[in-house]
């Protein structure tokens, strides 16, 4: 099996639509938050300034860097696309985000817990493993490859 296979490889469940779909909404959400100060978000500049609070420098790159991937990532998701190169890149990002916001604060999203982000991980580390499932453009994708390939 080709590496191409390997990462666009679906699957045949249609589970992981149920994942892919929230995960997405909220991923694109946050990201457009950070982007573009959406959904009462503080922007690149303000999300870049509080990156740079924490030791994350260059703060402005680094909030282009977690929007992006959480937005971009996000829509990936929603329609199913390279599902998991995107699910990788999310879950690095929430690491990233427990490790840096979130872990001294404990467990509870009341006190800015890390159970939301820990939640989100979850999430990613499962189609990371999966695949995109049957409703998806990566199954499309693989299907032709393979039809190709026979």
């Amino acid at each position: 099996m080709s590496t191409i296979n390997r990462v666009i490889e679906a699957g045949n469940e249609v589970s992981p639509l149920a994942l892919r779909l929230p995960l997405g909404v909220i991923f694109v959400a946050h990201g457009a938050q950070k982007l573009f100060g959406s959904f009462g978000g503080y922007g690149l500049q303000g999300t870049g300034q509080f990156m740079e609070s924490i030791g994350l420098t260059p703060g402005v790159l680094m909030a282009g860097a977690a929007g992006s991937a959480e937005f971009f990532g996000g829509l990936l998701l929603i329609v199913g696309l390279l599902v998991r190169p995107s699910a990788l890149v999310l879950a690095v990002t929430m690491i990233v985000a427990i490790l840096t916001v979130h872990i001294d604060n404990g467990l509870f999203m009341a006190n800015n817990g890390y159970e939301f982000g820990l939640a989100l991980l979850a999430g990613t580390v499962s189609l990371l493993v999966s695949g995109a499932g049957r409703l998806s453009v990566d199954e499309v994708l693989a299907r032709r490859l393979n039809a190709q390939t026979a």
